[in-house]
């Protein structure tokens, strides 16, 4: 573990060698706008032989078809273009990241008929029994990719999604970014609960790694952790905090969780309750006001009237209890927006 992770430092760390712009005359503001969504069962409804991927198939329990996949891509594409129309953001988000994709072909199905923009893709198979990945894509016009690897998390019986680590460049200034889709609460939490500390842990190296380097990098770590940020592997393995000032003063230990103070709904609903498992938690250079930062009210946790079910409280489901409904998703996806300094 320890040889793989110094390799972060080594394979990551060119990019805090890229200078910034020349100073000139001003210039519009640039921001990097950030998606993380569960988009739920993304799947291809061929069958993949090396994947337990059988109920997602037109002969499968789910009766998982073309045309149904078809429906699902369409909603995902309203969603994007729900958020270039909004009046916050006014573009599509410079960074895509879903959880629960297949493959990468159903994954550039799926953005591929956007028009105004191209994105390209990173995306790495794991080890999943059901086969679904965390996929990223960005922006090339905005974004410029540096490296990218994924990790594997030591897990005794099924294996869980990889860990992936990125960076990029946004005029001139590098971050990083972390993605995570953690086991699962199924059966009982506290059973679970050692399987999602050992995804933590993982993160936390790399965390560590990529601040051996510059003690105030850029990054942004995101994913479905199904635990809360009060839990043990965000808040005592992670140091997720709600204290933006103890992140500045002790950058090495924490990150800033954008949940914090903030007035909206959970992005999952469980038992009618609103949770907090989708997260974003920014590193203490995204809090400097230099390279890329956070201002206020950058977060949201977004949603529209159509993302609802018939009853209002909870997100308009592709499946509800193993019956198809044909929704968006079961989760409501998260949104950051980062301003790149001058």
């Amino acid at each position: 573990m320890r040889k793989s992770l110094s390799f972060v430092s080594l394979f990551f760390g060119l990019t805090f060698c890229i200078s910034s712009p020349a100073t000139g005359n001003p210039r519009p503001e640039k921001t990097v706008l950030f998606m993380w969504w569960n988009v739920e069962n993304l799947f291809d409804p061929s069958n993949d032989p090396a994947t337990d991927d059988d109920d997602f198939t037109p002969e499968g329990s789910m009766n998982w078809t073309e045309k149904k996949l078809l429906l699902k891509q369409m909603r995902i594409r309203h969603t994007l273009s729900a958020i270039k129309a909004h009046p916050d953001y006014r573009k599509y988000p410079d960074i895509v990241a879903f959880a629960e994709v297949e493959n990468e072909r159903v994954f550039k199905g799926t953005l591929g008929p956007i028009n105004s923009i191209r994105y390209k893709t990173i995306y790495y198979e794991s080890s999943d029994p059901r086969g679904i990945d965390v996929a990223l894509a960005y922006n090339p016009q905005t974004l410029r990719s540096i490296a990218s690897k994924a990790y594997t998390v030591p897990m005794e019986g099924r294996p869980t999604r990889k860990i992936i680590v990125a960076g990029f460049s946004a005029a001139g200034h590098p971050f990083h970014l972390i993605l995570n889709h953690w086991p699962s609460r199924s059966m009982d939490t506290q059973w679970t609960e050692r399987k999602r500390i050992s995804a933590a842990t993982v993160t936390r190296h790399i965390l560590d790694s990529l601040r051996v380097a510059n003690p105030a990098p850029d990054i942004i770590v995101m994913g479905d952790f199904n635990d809360e940020p009060e839990n043990r592997s965000i808040k005592e393995v992670l140091g997720s905090t709600d204290d933006a000032a103890k992140v500045k003063a002790k950058g090495r230990e924490f990150l800033y969780n954008c949940w914090s103070g903030y007035e909206g709904i959970g992005s999952y609903s469980f038992h009618n309750k609103w949770q907090h498992i989708d997260q974003i938690l920014l590193s203490s250079g995204m809090l400097d006001n230099k390279g890329l930062y956070m201002r206020n009210s950058a977060f949201r946790c977004f949603s529209f009237s159509n993302m609802f079910d018939e009853s209002g409280k909870r997100p308009y489901a592709t499946y509800e209890k193993r019956k198809y409904k044909g929704g968006y998703s079961d989760h409501f996806p998260l949104l950051l927006k980062a301003v790149v300094a001058p």
